[in-house]
């Protein structure tokens, strides 16, 4: 039983939740649901994907821990694998079974999300090992692999991919935002940018706003947005005013949950509020799993 919760410690399934949010957002963005039943041959593509995503993310984790295993010892002690739980090899052998089930789960949908989801995998595996280590092309790097992981759940229907491929830049730009703040998780940090991440979280907010007029409906969407920004910009603040270690540690955890109103808001702008509301049902499993294993 140790070592079972030490393997789900390296996976963070708490941020594993909020990347099947992404999914079901690029789902509902697409239209897919709009003129279909709920049946089981309709359904099960969205399981295959949540399955690919689940895959993905949880290999992508691994592997950084994996990557990360002589400066854990250091910085953070506490993790399966300088603690001794868990074995390099054993990790590196689980972060490699599930990226292979997130790629095989893609491709039983559409060789487009098979292709998609080889290069989130490469693109993961390519931050853990060298693109976190950069200052600038590290957050665009993590950011581009939530922004593929929403354009997953698009692709499910392909002609949709061609019309709303743009709308991968908002999650790179969250994304993006939040790595930033997370650099000074551990030793704390320096409140400009932290100033810098809130200008990028109001451009994300005001981008979906902007959908949701399009759309005509930016009641129903500032229904999902205004928990968002609230649980975004309120633990921010509080870092700017002390950015110690644990402030900005809250203000990044908060702001990779806080993903799941944001696709919520994606959902309900596209037309789909009972998508909206599915995803808003995350939140609570999200918010459990965070109490039990470190989101970060």
């Amino acid at each position: 039983m140790e070592k079972i919760i030490a393997f789900l410690k390296l996976m963070r399934p708490a941020n594993i939740v909020t990347s099947i949010a992404d999914v079901l957002a690029g789902v509902a963005i697409s239209g897919y649901f709009l003129n279909r039943e709920f049946i089981t041959g309709q359904t099960w593509p969205v399981v295959l994907l949540c399955i690919s995503t689940f895959g993905l993310y949880g290999g992508g984790v691994v592997f950084n821990d994996v990557f990360d295993a002589e400066l854990d010892k250091i910085e953070r002690p506490e993790r399966p694998i300088p603690m001794g739980t868990i074995r390099v090899k054993e990790a590196a052998f689980l972060g490699i079974c599930l990226l292979l089930v997130g790629i095989i789960a893609a491709f039983l949908v559409n060789p487009i999300c098979g292709a998609l989801s080889i290069v989130i995998a490469v693109a993961a595996v390519v931050y853990d090992k060298w693109g976190k280590h950069h200052s600038f092309l590290g957050p665009l790097n993590m950011g581009l692999c939530r922004g593929l992981n929403l354009l997953l759940g698009v692709s499910i229907l392909v002609s949709q991919l061609n019309v709303y491929w743009y709308l991968a830049i908002v999650p790179v730009i969250y994304i993006a935002s939040i790595t930033m703040v997370s650099r000074g998780e551990v030793h704390g940090g320096k409140s400009q940018p932290l100033f810098f991440a809130g200008f990028l979280y109001m451009i994300v907010a005001m981008s979906i706003l902007y959908l949701a007029f399009m759309h005509n409906r930016v009641i129903l969407t500032l229904v999902f947005l205004l928990p968002f920004a609230g649980m975004i910009f309120i633990p921010l603040l509080k870092a700017i005013q002390l950015p110690a270690g644990k402030n900005i540690g809250k203000a990044v955890k908060a702001g990779v949950m806080a993903l799941i109103f944001l696709d919520a808001s994606w959902s309900a702008a596209f037309g789909s509020p009972g998508f909206a509301v599915l995803i808003t049902l995350l939140m609570p499993v999200s918010l459990y799993l965070a109490k039990k294993f470190s989101v970060t």
